[in-house]
This record gives structure tokens, sequence and C-alpha cells, in this order.
């Protein structure tokens, strides 16, 4: 069975690193771990950063080891 990311997260189009944090998807600091290496895509609005719905899912099934029966 694949999980379904679009259902677990909140329809939104920009994800703050704290909104990620407090859905506890993934913690500030590795989030900004992996913003910092470039690995998950990143939309800059002044100084903040924002990551997309579609780029969170996109990481979260790139790294998803699916379970074996």
């Amino acid at each position: 069975m694949k999980t379904n990311f679009a259902e677990l997260i909140p329809n939104a189009i920009l994800l703050s690193i704290k909104d990620i944090n407090d859905l506890r998807i993934i913690k500030s600091d590795m989030l900004k771990k992996l913003i910092y290496n470039r690995e998950i895509e990143v939309v800059k609005l002044g100084k903040k950063n924002f990551i997309t719905k579609i780029a969170l899912i996109a990481y979260l099934e790139k790294n998803t080891i699916p379970a074996t029966n």
C-alpha cells in the first residue's frame, strides 16, 4: 500500500519551515539542512524560504522505502 502524501498535507501553495515542522513531517533543523544542501526545492521570498506542496510530496516520495511482505 502506497502512502498518499497529498491527502496528509494540507492544501496550501507554499509551506514555511515552521508549517512543515508544526505538521511533524520534517523537523526544522533537518529541513534547513536539506535546503542548504539543495536536496529540496525552495521558493525564496525576501529572506524567507518556502516549500511548495508539490516539492514536499516529491521529496517524501523519493525518500520513502516501501515495506516488503
